[in-house]
C-alpha cells in the first residue's frame, strides 16, 4: 500500500527543470497508485488553466501537458486562493476538476497521518 503524497509546485517555466521534476514525481505516483494532490502555486498556477500550460521545452521530458492531465485523471490538482487571486483566476478557468484553496486545506491534508509532501 502506498501513503498519499502532496505535491507543492512553486515555480512555472521559469524554472522548467524543477517544475518537470514535481510534474514528474506527481505523474509516476499516480501511475504506482498513489493517492496524488497537486498544489500549485505563484507561476506555477499557469499549469492549472485550461490551455495555458506552459511548454518547458525540455528534451527527453514528457510534455507539461501531457504530465498535468495524468495527475488530473488519476489524482487531484489545486491552484493557491491568493495566487488565483493575484491573477485573477477563478475555477472556471482551471482544467476539469481542479479547485481553488487555500493554506488550511493545504497544512490539513499534510498533516494527516502518513501524508508524504514534497515542495519543489
Amino acid at each position: 500500500m502506498t501513503r498519499p503524497l502532496a505535491v507543492k509546485l512553486t515555480c512555472g517555466a521559469e524554472a522548467p527543470e524543477r517544475a518537470n521534476q514535481a510534474l514528474t514525481v506527481a505523474g509516476a505516483a499516480v501511475t504506482a497508485g498513489a493517492e496524488v494532490s497537486l498544489w500549485l502555486t505563484g507561476d506555477a498556477v499557469w499549469f492549472g488553466v485550461a490551455d495555458r500550460v506552459p511548454d518547458l521545452g525540455l528534451a527527453h521530458a514528457t510534455p507539461a501537458a501531457d504530465l498535468v492531465e495524468a495527475v488530473r485523471a488519476g489524482g487531484s490538482i489545486t491552484v493557491c486562493s491568493q495566487c488565483a487571486a493575484r491573477r485573477s483566476l477563478t475555477e472556471a478557468d482551471l482544467v476539469d476538476g481542479a479547485r481553488i484553496a487555500g493554506a488550511v486545506a493545504f497544512a490539513e491534508l499534510v498533516l494527516r497521518d502518513d501524508v508524504q509532501a514534497l515542495v519543489y
